[in-house]
């Protein structure tokens, strides 16, 4: 753990406390009912959470609830009723295992096998649409879920979905069907190097290695014969907003990019002054135990730059104004500096999780990378900004806020001169 995550417990556990979920991520609730997590579940886990060490119990005994109630109507040949609840089952065993940092710690095993079971039978349930993909990658192994429309498919445009640092890729089983499948496309939720099973199985992330997973991943879409291989996107949140910018960058079959709440910035926002979880959470991603060593080796060669500039599919960007993990001035500096045909749009006062405007931006970034992947916002030169306001109205044409009287910060402009 970090020096500040081992000092600083006390008052983690205080803000679970007091104000619950929303004192560690405002408004995240609206993003997790998106990851699939009904509310009901979510309010019965926090009734039962007053510090962090409570919350691997929390997870798993409401998922032990939703996966006995699947059971029972499984038997009874309710199976869609059945599927709904194994997915409700699945995420929640996920979180539960997340909430443990010891990748050989046989509880965490145990709820991954929950977890496993879930998906499992949700596939069975669902005819076979929900699948579990193991690949080969560089002497280890990464973990995926394939969800494919109903019907025969074929050619059809793909998606990759990104999960957070702290996510995993049953996080996307609902939103896979909602707003991917049920449009004819083909969607795949992963892991990367660092995360879930991946990183239960030994393999940790390293300053590279999580795009060429994401090759890894697009080389087996792009052998389906459900795919079109030149129509395979990405959609990724948090961490995987930088992930995907890194393999927007180094992998042209990559033809589309929607990243919300990117971290784009210095890192040093995200490590240094969020709160400490973010860091012991990376650090147990890559492996590291010594502190100084990972600022030294891995943190300091994080930051984007211009590696942006290599980007050549169009690439959509939304963060939250006040996004506790990239400042704004950093990530519209970080946006300057890309040439690829590109959109963004801040959203007025919203914090990182853009809990506020979340079914809106998981629908507008899937239908925004549909729209992509077949040929409709890759005009040269295009730069659509907006700032979205608090009520409903936007401003065109910027993405800064009205409050800024139309200066510009000193970042934006030196990318501006890049």
């Amino acid at each position: 753990m970090t020096t500040r995550s081992t000092g600083q417990t006390w008052a983690l556990d205080i803000a679970l406390a007091q104000g619950g979920f929303d004192a560690l991520h405002p408004g995240a609730k609206g993003t997790l009912e998106q990851l699939g997590h009904d509310h009901t579940d979510f309010d019965k886990v926090f009734e039962l959470v007053r510090s962090g060490a409570m919350l691997p119990k929390a997870w798993a005994t409401v998922a032990g609830q939703a996966e006995e109630r699947a059971a029972h109507h499984e038997q009874g040949g309710f199976t869609q009723t059945a599927a709904d609840l194994y997915a409700r089952a699945a995420v929640m065993w996920g979180r539960a295992q997340y909430s443990i940092f010891d990748a050989a710690d046989p509880r965490k095993l145990a709820f991954r096998e929950h977890a496993n079971h879930c998906v499992e039978r949700l596939g069975a349930l669902r005819g076979g649409r929900v699948r579990r993909v193991v690949l080969d990658f560089e002497g280890q192994h990464i973990y995926a879920l394939l969800h494919l429309p109903a019907g025969e498919v074929r050619n059809a445009p793909a998606v990759i979905l990104g999960p957070g640092m702290d996510m995993i890729k049953e996080d996307y089983i609902y939103a896979a069907e909602r707003y991917y499948t049920s449009r004819g496309m083909v969607a795949l939720s992963i892991e990367g190097p660092g995360q879930g099973e991946s990183r239960a199985n030994g393999l940790t992330v390293d300053l590279t290695n999580y795009e060429r997973a994401i090759s890894r991943y697009i080389g087996h879409l792009a052998s389906l014969p459900e795919v079109d291989p030149d129509r395979i996107g990405m959609f990724g949140i948090s961490m995987s907003g930088y992930w995907g910018s890194r393999a927007a960058a180094t992998d042209r079959r990559l033809a589309a990019l929607a990243a919300f709440e990117a971290v784009t910035g210095d890192f040093a926002t995200i490590f240094e002054r969020a709160q400490p979880t973010f860091k012991n959470n990376y650090m147990f991603m890559s492996g590291y135990s010594d502190e100084e060593a990972f600022d030294r080796e891995l943190v300091a060669r994080m930051p984007l730059g211009d590696l942006v500039a290599d980007i050549t599919c169009p690439v959509l960007y939304g963060i939250g104004e006040f996004d506790e993990l990239t400042q704004l001035e950093q990530a519209l500096a970080n946006y300057e500096r890309v040439r690829a045909p590109k959109e963004i749009r801040v959203y007025e006062n919203e914090f990182h999780p853009l809990g506020g405007v979340a079914a809106e931006i998981f629908r507008f970034g899937a239908e925004w990378v549909e729209r992509a992947l077949n040929g409709e916002l890759a005009e040269p030169g295009r730069d659509v900004r907006h700032y979205v306001h608090r009520d409903g109205r936007t401003t065109d044409g910027t993405a800064n806020p009205t409050w800024w009287l139309d200066t510009i910060p000193a970042q934006i402009t030196e990318a501006r001169r890049a």
